[in-house]
């Protein structure tokens, strides 16, 4: 595990409120999402990941513009997606997309590919249900070809076959730095080490420790594909303010929201009060509250589940805009350099 441990932030461009409590539009949410990222690079934040999703509680169906906006107004912050899925979209595209971000972002992008945890951009694009599986394991398969930025030769079920074809625009690094997201199926981990791609794991309930088989699992899998150790991050949702009991105040009724929504579409009993401080706990998968609680929080998970990187999606259904810049100064300026020197001192015990 590396004792430089990587801080990003992520969003899905969740519709928020204004101070009057009303919805904003969709254009005003993404003008905001670039404005939080630029203040993340001020505060000197790892990584910032935008995801894509295809519904009305979430603005930015295509992350690489808003990112390629966000390159232009940035200077160190690597710049990648949370996530793109791929199962829905053309590998070729995809990496021609990330390949001319890296080059407008002076070679700060990087990619997390995954299946997604909603199916709304498949009837959109065409994409048969039925084929969830196949279509993602078969593009990343051609995805991977593609990264040496060689002629590629590839053929597949669920799409045209490539012949010897070189794809464009190459980037400077021969390569773009690329995850796989994963939330929890074995296979997919197994996918991901077989393909010799780093661990994105998106833990938004229950325990973290419990991911801590799925590490185990992913470098078992590497050694016996005959890799060398590569990088694991996490992906869980969370919140700073000054004090726990303010996080947990402004958190709340955002957090309830857009689970109660989810939860109707999926079947799930409504949340309670008491369901959401137990995902606020010390073992729970929402890491919200004071700078020192988020730090310490984050630093156990990382030396728990061995990673490289952890990235925070500091954005919450309507969760107004004012409160994410202010978590994203904390995150920036009390929470990391409190993880890296708790990090430092597991390490050293």
């Amino acid at each position: 595990m590396r004792t430089e441990i990587q801080l990003g932030l992520g969003t899905f461009g969740d519709i928020t409120i204004d101070k009057r409590g009303q919805k904003l539009s969709d254009a005003q949410v993404i003008r905001n999402v670039v404005a939080e990222a630029v203040h993340a690079d001020s505060v000197g934040v790892d990584f910032f990941g935008v995801g894509e999703h295809h519904r009305d509680d979430f603005a930015v169906p295509a992350p690489e513009v808003v990112l390629a906006a966000i390159a232009a107004r940035t200077e160190k912050i690597r710049l990648g997606s949370a996530v793109t899925v791929l199962s829905s979209d053309d590998p070729v595209r995809v990496y021609q997309r990330f390949a001319t971000l890296d080059a407008v972002s002076n070679g700060r992008a990087e990619v997390i590919l995954g299946r997604g945890s909603f199916t709304e951009s498949f009837p959109l694009f065409g994409y048969a249900l039925h084929q969830y599986e196949e279509l993602f394991s078969e593009k990343l398969e051609l995805f991977t070809a593609l990264r040496p930025e060689q002629p590629v030769t590839w053929s597949g079920n669920t799409r045209a076959a490539l012949k010897n074809q070189q794809v464009y625009p190459r980037t400077a690094n021969a390569a773009i730095p690329t995850w796989v997201g994963v939330g929890g199926n074995p296979e997919s981990v197994v996918r991901a080490a077989g393909h010799g791609l780093p661990l994105m794991l998106a833990i938004i309930g229950g325990e973290s420790h419990r991911f801590r088989p799925l590490v185990d699992l992913y470098y078992r899998s590497l050694e016996q594909f005959g890799h060398d150790r590569l990088p694991i991050g996490v992906h869980s949702p969370g919140h700073v303010a000054a004090t726990d009991e303010q996080a947990l105040e402004q958190l709340w009724p955002h957090w309830q929201a857009i689970y109660n929504r989810i939860g109707r579409e999926r079947g799930w009993p409504a949340v309670t009060h008491r369901d959401f401080l137990a995902a606020a706990s010390p073992t729970g998968a929402l890491y919200v509250g004071s700078p020192e609680t988020v730090a310490k929080k984050i630093a156990t998970t990382v030396t728990t589940l061995s990673l490289s990187r952890f990235d925070m999606k500091y954005s919450s259904a309507s969760l107004p805009h004012e409160l994410m810049l202010n978590s994203i100064y904390l995150y920036g300026t009390q929470v990391a350099p409190m993880v890296r020197e708790l990090v430092a001192a597991q390490l050293v015990s």
